[in-house]
């Protein structure tokens, strides 16, 4: 088991780098442990989604490896160590080693600032940079064009990464093409949302529409309906005629 008494010093020293609060938890143990399960990452450390927490390492360019373990009560689960940084050494630590500004720069002054999936204006620095195709399905390009990849609020990543997660694509099938007709991809022109058959439209009322939502809400108060029901039924009406 690969921990830093026996992992090369350069290799050491690029994960020592890593300021981020998640990687860097999983990267400490994984240091001075040499390998941590998904019910460490859950127990110890909080993470109640393991394979964002570990893929939070890999996009800073560190390899990781899965394997299999044992936990407390005996069952089987997931477990995570190094894989050989030799191979990443090869290859340039060959993951996710940081998203230029450039690029977020490019997405902000062709779209604005504002989430791709929730179309929430906000603060460019609170905008997080995302491949539209995972990583770990479609890998990283060569041209890093702008066009491969979104801006994304916290919450709006956090929901994406959960549903690609458990996507088939994402755990086996590796289907590039899959993930560009999905909803995660491109939301204005999605066929399914990580494989299964559903469509789906986020609406935002900001600033001054405010008041509007707060009637559209009364309104589906007396019609007996909740607010997502309520706007289905109104764009039925409005599109059978």
């Amino acid at each position: 088991m690969l921990t830093e008494k026996n992992l090369p010093k350069e290799f050491v020293k690029f994960c020592r780098a890593v300021t981020a609060k998640r990687p860097k938890t999983v990267i400490d143990h994984l240091l001075k442990h040499g390998q941590i399960t998904t019910e460490g990452l859950k127990n110890r450390y909080g993470y109640n989604h393991p394979p964002r927490a570990v893929r939070d390492v890999k996009e800073q360019g560190i390899p990781i490896e899965r394997v299999s373990a044992v936990g407390a009560d005996g069952r089987k689960m997931a477990a995570y160590r190094f894989a050989d940084p030799k191979i990443a050494q090869v290859r340039k630590f060959d993951g996710r080693t940081g998203l230029s500004k450039q690029i977020k720069d490019a997405l902000v002054a062709q779209y604005g600032c504002r989430c791709f999936i929730y179309l929430e204006e906000m603060p460019a620095a609170d905008l997080q940079i995302d491949h539209r195709v995972p990583y770990e399905v479609g890998g990283e390009s060569v041209s890093m064009s702008p066009d491969e990849f979104m801006l994304l609020s916290g919450s709006a990543n956090r929901a994406k990464s959960w549903s690609c997660e458990h996507c088939e694509n994402w755990k086996n099938l590796k289907k590039r093409e899959l993930c560009l007709s999905c909803y995660w991809a491109y939301p204005e022109t999605h066929t399914h949302i990580a494989l299964k058959p559903l469509r789906r439209v986020d609406l935002l009322w900001q600033g001054n529409e405010t008041s509007q939502y707060d009637q559209l809400k009364a309104d589906a108060k007396v019609a007996g309906l909740d607010v997502p029901e309520f706007v289905k039924e109104v764009l039925r009406k409005a599109v059978i005629k």
